[in-house]
């Protein structure tokens, strides 16, 4: 699944970046998949992929590892259920004791637990374990919170991973294919500054909003598991 080339018309919202991306993944549908929204815009694309699938919609609730001292320097991410992706090797180049990340990691899992009851208001987590998954978010500036949440998906034990984003710089690519099976990306500009630069309608999405989207559960169309099984593109 390669990215498109850069172009220059933005998407209207994040409702019509699920349903292109929805287009493209369409020949998963025969496999069932498992659609995760990275809370909060990526459920809201991540609702419309599940629509055109017939797919289970689930969160993927995900909270970076900063640096002690520079938070947004990303050393790897927490995401549920209290899964700790961290970069050591990393950490200790820069300088970081484990000592000194042990309060960090442990304020991202009791945030990640939190904003994983919030949001399910009560929901069990939807089993991954054997089925191809769908990670969604409206874009992503970096990958590096994505890339670690994957590699801590990946220990619960999916068949595939599929990446799916409505933005995304180029060079962020090639590190997001080396955790997934596919990655489908609909707008690859240059010079991302911020994601919300290629919407024209990047409105706040709120946690009434996701829970709304979270209860509407399993996507019409999708009552039957046994389907006629067509072998989903590989990674690369």
């Amino acid at each position: 699944m390669e990215p498109d080339v850069d172009r220059p018309r933005v998407l209207r919202d994040r409702a019509e970046a699920g349903d292109l991306l929805g287009r493209r993944l369409i020949g998963l549908r025969s496999w069932n998949p498992l659609v995760l929204g990275v809370p909060r815009g990526g459920v809201t694309v991540a609702r419309a992929i599940a629509r055109a699938l017939g797919a289970d919609l689930d969160l993927l609730v995900v909270r970076k590892i900063g640096a002690p001292d520079f938070p947004e320097y990303g050393l790897g991410a927490v995401a549920e259920p209290d899964l700790v992706e961290l970069d050591l090797e990393r950490a200790r180049r820069e300088g970081y004791s484990r000592e000194q990340l042990d309060p960090i990691v442990a304020r991202a899992r009791a945030e990640v637990d939190r904003r994983a009851r919030e949001l399910r208001s009560g929901r069990t987590i939807v089993p991954v374990e054997g089925r191809v998954v769908i990670v969604v978010d409206d874009g992503v500036a970096t990958g590096g919170t994505m890339r670690a949440a994957l590699r801590a998906l990946r220990r619960r034990r999916p068949d595939r991973i599929v990446v799916a984003l409505g933005v995304a710089p180029p060079d962020a690519i090639p590190a997001l294919r080396a955790e997934a099976d596919a990655v489908e990306v609909l707008r690859t500009p240059a010079h991302l500054s911020a994601v919300g630069e290629w919407f024209r309608d990047f409105a706040p999405v709120s946690d009434e909003e996701v829970r709304a989207i979270l209860a509407a559960g399993r996507a019409p169309g999708n009552e039957t598991g046994d389907r006629d099984r067509e072998e989903p593109r590989s990674k690369g």
